[in-house]
C-alpha cells in the first residue's frame, strides 16, 4: 500500500509540550503512557512519526481545498463577489484572514513533525537501524521541513525558524528571519542532505510516494533558481533531467486524475484517498482523539462546476481561457486525434465549446448548464469531471495533488540556461518538449514557418486583433515562459503567485489584464453578451470583473507577501 494512502497520523505534541513547571504538580507517572524516553526505540516507531511529517503535507492550506486562495492570486484565475477567494482575488486579505493564519499553522504543525524526527533521530541508537535507514528517514525528514519553510519563506517572505522541539514556552519565542536568513539556514542544508542520502528510485512498491533523490535535486535547483542563481539551478535539473529517469507520461491527463498516479513525470507529489474512511469530510484529513481524517481532499468540489456539486469558487480568467485557445493545435503531431483544441486545454479548462464528456454530459446537451453570467469557462484540473456524475457531497476526492512534476523541470531548466547563458537554442528544445506534448505547435515551428520570428501568444486577440511577431531573443523566449509557456503548462497547481512575484512582474500583469477588461466593457457590442456571446470566449451577459481592484490595489510591498498572522504577532514577544 502507498505510504500516506493510509495515514493514521501519530501524536506526540502532546508529550513534548508538558514544561518542567507542570510537571510539578503531576503526583503520578502512567507507567503504560508514551513518552520520548519509550517511543524512539526502533526503526518502525521513527517510520511512524515520518508518517506524520508526511502527513502534514494533506493539509488543506498546503495540497487541499484551501490552495484555492492561492491560486486565485495571480493572472489565471477569476471568483466572483460572494465567494471566499474574492478577498485574495482583490488583495484585501489582512493578519486575521483564514488562509492568512490557516497556512502559517498548518505549515508550523509539519515544520514540528519533521523537528521531532529529526533531533530524536540523531540522538537514537544506530543499532536500531538496518542498512542506510537512519539516513533515509533523516532525509525524508529533512526535505519535507526544507519544502514546509519554503512554502513560508516565499508565502510570507520569511520565517520565524525553528529546528529543534520547543522544551518550554520561551523556546517558542524567536525573532522573524528573512527570506535569505531561511533558505541558507534551514533550507539549502537540509535539501543538500536529502540529495545526498535519499535512492534515486525505492526499491519496493510500498514505499511508492516517498520522497526521492530527484525531488530533494529537483527542489534544491527550485530553490537556486528563485534566487537566480542560475548555473547551480541549471546544473541540478540538467542532474535530475539525465539521470532521475523520469519521462512526461504521453497522456497529460495521468497527471490530474486519480488514475495512474505516481507516474513516469511525478517526481514530488502528495497522496489523496476518497475511499479511506468513508463518511469523514474531504477537508478533515488529520487525525485526532475526536474524529478520524478522511485522507482525502476537499480541493475539487471548491473548483468543481456548480451545476455538478460544485462551487466553482475560482473560474479560469478570460486572459487563461484565450491563452488555451491561442494554442494552436499542431495537425502533423501524432497525438492528436481531430481534437479542436489543444491537449492540455482540454485536461484543464471547460469552455462552451470543449471537448470531452463533462460530468459524463456532452457539452452540446441541455443538461451542460453554465456558461453565462460572465463565466466563460469552468476549472477541470482537481476535479471529478472525468469519472463522476457530480462531486461528492462531503467533498471527499482522491486525486492526488503534484508539487512538481517532470514537465515543471522541464521549464525551470530552459529558464535557467536562457539567464544563465543565453542558450536560446536549449531553452527552446525542452520549451518545445512540453508544448510537443500538449500537441501544440512548437516555438521552433513557429520560426521555421514565419522567418525566424513566433508570435506573442499571451496577447489578446479578441481585443487586440493580431499578435506582435517577434524573434527568438534572450528577452522574448523568457517573455514567453513567464506569460505562455508556465500558465498553460501549470494553471492551477499552485506555482502562479510565487512566479510572478519572483519576476517582478505582477503590476504589469494586472495592468495589462485590466485594460483587456475595460476594452471588453466599452465594446460589449461587438462581444454579443446580451446573446450567446462570440468566439473565442463566448462571454454572454457580462464582463466579470477579475482585474478592477487587483489592479489598483495591488502594491508590492505589502501584497508579494502575507502579512505574519495576527496571532502569532500577540503571542511571540520577539516579533
Amino acid at each position: 500500500m502507498k505510504i500516506l494512502k493510509n495515514i493514521k497520523l501519530l501524536f506526540l505534541s502532546s508529550l513534548l509540550f508538558i514544561g518542567c513547571d507542570e510537571q510539578d504538580f503531576l503526583e503520578q507517572v502512567n507507567p503504560n503512557a508514551t513518552t520520548t524516553d519509550t517511543f524512539w526505540n526502533s526503526e518502525k516507531q521513527f517510520n511512524s512519526a515520518l508518517t506524520t511529517v508526511y502527513g502534514a503535507l494533506q493539509f488543506q492550506s498546503v495540497s487541499g481545498g484551501e490552495t484555492q486562495y492561492d491560486m486565485v492570486l495571480g493572472d489565471i484565475a477569476g471568483t466572483e463577489s460572494w465567494y471566499r477567494p474574492s478577498a485574495f482575488r482583490n488583495l484585501t486579505y489582512n493578519d486575521g484572514s483564514y488562509f492568512v493564519t490557516d497556512k502559517w499553522n498548518e505549515l508550523y504543525i509539519g515544520i514540528f513533525r519533521a523537528n521531532q524526527v529529526i533531533q530524536y533521530i540523531e540522538e537514537a541508537d544506530p543499532t536500531i537501524f538496518t542498512g542506510n535507514s537512519r539516513n533515509e528517514i533523516e532525509g525524508q525528514a529533512r526535505f519535507l521541513r526544507a519544502f514546509y519553510y519554503f512554502q513560508l519563506a516565499h508565502t510570507y517572505g520569511g520565517a520565524v525558524i525553528h529546528t529543534k522541539v520547543a522544551e518550554v514556552k520561551e523556546d517558542l519565542a524567536k525573532p522573524f528571519s528573512t527570506m535569505n536568513e531561511v533558505t541558507n539556514t534551514v533550507i539549502i542544508p537540509d535539501l543538500e542532505f536529502a540529495e545526498a542520502n535519499l535512492p534515486i528510485k525505492w526499491s519496493s512498491d510500498a514505499d511508492l510516494g516517498r520522497i526521492t533523490w530527484g525531488a530533494a535535486a529537483s527542489m534544491l535547483g527550485k530553490v537556486y533558481l528563485y534566487d537566480e542563481n542560475w548555473s547551480e539551478a541549471a546544473s541540478l535539473f540538467k542532474e535530475v533531467i539525465q539521470k532521475g529517469g523520469y519521462s512526461l507520461t504521453a497522456d497529460i491527463m495521468d497527471n490530474f486524475t486519480h488514475n495512474n498516479e505516481f507516474n513516469s513525470e511525478s517526481i514530488f507529489e502528495v497522496a489523496y484517498s476518497s475511499e479511506l474512511n468513508p463518511g469523514a469530510p474531504g477537508a478533515a484529513v488529520d487525525d485526532n482523539t475526536n474524529e478520524s481524517g478522511a485522507e482525502a481532499s476537499a480541493l475539487a468540489r471548491g473548483l468543481g462546476q456548480l451545476n455538478f456539486g460544485g462551487y466553482n469558487t475560482l473560474l479560469p480568467s478570460y486572459f487563461l481561457h484565450e491563452l488555451y485557445v491561442n494554442d494552436e493545435v499542431d495537425p502533423t503531431n501524432a497525438i492528436n486525434d481531430g481534437n479542436m483544441h489543444s491537449k492540455r486545454m482540454t485536461a484543464s479548462i471547460c469552455p462552451k465549446n470543449g471537448e470531452s464528456l463533462y460530468y459524463n454530459i456532452e457539452l452540446d446537451s441541455p443538461e451542460a448548464k453554465g456558461w453565462a453570467f460572465g463565466q466563460s469557462a469552468y476549472v477541470k484540473k482537481h476535479t471529478n469531471w472525468y469519472h463522476l456524475d457530480a462531486e461528492d457531497n462531503l467533498s471527499r476526492s482522491g486525486i492526488n495533488f503534484r508539487h512538481i512534476r517532470f514537465a515543471d523541470v522541464y521549464l525551470m531548466y530552459a529558464e535557467a540556461v536562457l539567464n544563465n547563458s543565453g542558450d536560446v537554442a536549449t531553452a527552446i528544445t525542452y520549451i518545445d518538449m512540453v508544448r510537443a506534448r500538449a500537441g501544440v505547435k512548437t516555438i521552433q515551428q513557429y520560426l521555421d514557418e514565419n522567418s525566424g520570428t513566433f508570435p506573442q501568444l499571451h496577447v489578446s486577440i479578441q481585443v487586440h486583433g493580431a499578435q506582435p511577431m517577434v524573434s527568438a531573443t534572450v528577452e522574448n523566449v523568457m517573455t514567453h515562459i513567464q506569460r505562455v509557456e508556465r500558465p498553460l503548462e501549470l494553471s492551477f497547481e499552485g506555482h502562479r503567485w510565487k512566479d510572478l512575484v519572483r519576476w517582478g512582474i505582477v503590476q504589469e500583469v494586472f495592468d495589462d489584464l485590466y485594460a483587456d477588461e475595460v476594452w471588453r466593457n466599452e465594446n460589449k457590442e461587438l462581444l454579443d453578451i446580451s446573446g450567446d456571446g462570440i468566439a473565442p470566449l463566448f462571454i454572454k451577459e457580462r464582463i466579470r470583473p477579475d482585474f478592477l481592484l487587483s489592479s489598483q490595489n495591488y502594491n508590492s510591498a505589502q501584497h508579494d507577501y502575507f502579512p505574519i498572522p495576527t496571532q502569532e504577532v500577540q503571542t511571540n514577544p520577539q516579533l
